[in-house]
């Protein structure tokens, strides 16, 4: 029997009788992380990691009807022996273990391999059967050190602070926002965040997560002189938005993995490209993987193709899941502001 099957309303465990970070409502649903691919609204009983419970919280509503389970804590239903266990993707992301009539199960959910101090380090788990994303499941993503990434922003910083330019940084606002900040040089200038950012920020800090201080853009003038110093936070979608407006002189990078690629800076217009992703890219799918142990292999959203030819002509029974999953959300300018 198949532990996960793909159902219209997301991924669904038969004998559990539940989904994994299910697109449309269900009366039972674990999810892996609170991105908004993989968490949504309405449906009556949720289940996460511990870590996440604040940003589940935060994104859907305080009053959703929440369960939580320590990483590893082992929880039996239907039958079904249920375990979480960090992806280390975001603040409270984990893999869901599934383990049934001698058959265990991993769904991945989103995950990266390179431990970054915000959120628990991956851990592999070994399984029958892996259900892997695969964002960046090309050959050609391979991320440069972050430690090496966090040094040219800070350098792009500096250099824009001795001109009297604010830099602004566009990048998603839960995971990569906080990541940034725990790796930026605090002293070199004020650290100004957009209105989608900050309450994101408060449930990092609340779960024991270091962020140097942030402000909030709007509680500043327009014409403050603090702008033109300080390294500025913001989603994609304030990008072009008349929010921009304020800062007068600025110089805009993005960070993504998609930097990786020659044209996506350009694409989105912007100065400057640094490449720091929150999922695992070529070297850490195929090194997750074989953690894993798995003899078959499932493979969600992304390059689903390129990575299930790879894997059979290594030797793996792979084969591609259809789902709903993409890119992490992006909450719009207007809506978060500004």
């Amino acid at each position: 029997m198949d532990l996960v099957i793909a159902r219209p309303e997301g991924l669904y465990c038969p004998p559990g009788d539940f989904y994994i970070d299910p697109w449309r409502p269900v009366d039972r649903a674990v999810i892996t992380h609170g991105h908004g691919d993989h968490s949504r609204s309405g449906n009556r009983h949720y289940l996460t990691a511990t870590p996440g419970a604040g940003i589940l919280r935060s994104r859907l509503g305080q009053g959703i009807d929440l369960q939580t389970l320590a990483y590893g804590e082992r929880l039996s239903h239907h039958g079904v022996t249920l375990s979480l266990h960090p992806a280390g993707h975001v603040l409270g992301s984990a893999q869901v273990r599934l383990e049934y009539q001698g058959q265990v199960w991993v769904a991945s959910g989103d995950y990266k391999v390179e431990p970054d101090g915000t959120c628990a380090a991956f851990e592999p788990v070994r399984c029958h059967t892996f259900i892997t994303e695969s964002t960046f499941g090309l050959p050609i993503y391979r991320w440069p050190a972050q430690a090496e990434v966090f040094a040219d922003i800070n350098a792009w910083w500096r250099a824009n602070r001795d001109q009297g330019k604010a830099s602004v940084l566009f990048c998603y606002a839960f995971g990569k926002a906080q990541r940034i900040l725990h790796g930026l040089d605090e002293h070199i200038g004020p650290i100004l965040v957009h209105g989608s950012v900050e309450p994101l920020n408060r449930v990092y800090r609340e779960a024991g997560v270091y962020l140097p201080e942030t402000l909030y853009v709007g509680d500043l003038p327009r014409n403050d002189p603090m702008l033109r110093q300080a390294l500025v936070l913001a989603p994609p979608s304030a990008g072009g938005s008349t929010w921009m407006k304020r800062f007068g002189d600025y110089s805009d990078g993005f960070a993504s993995g998609w930097m990786r690629l020659r044209g996506a800076r350009r694409r989105r217009g912007v100065d400057r490209g640094f490449i720091l992703s929150d999922h695992a890219d070529w070297p850490g799918l195929l090194w997750a993987i074989n953690a894993s142990g798995a003899e078959r292999v499932m493979v969600t959203h992304g390059s689903v193709n390129v990575l299930v030819r790879y894997l059979s002509e290594q030797g793996l029974d792979a084969r591609g899941f259809v789902t709903e999953y993409g890119e992490e959300d992006d909450v719009p300018a207007a809506q978060a502001d500004a």
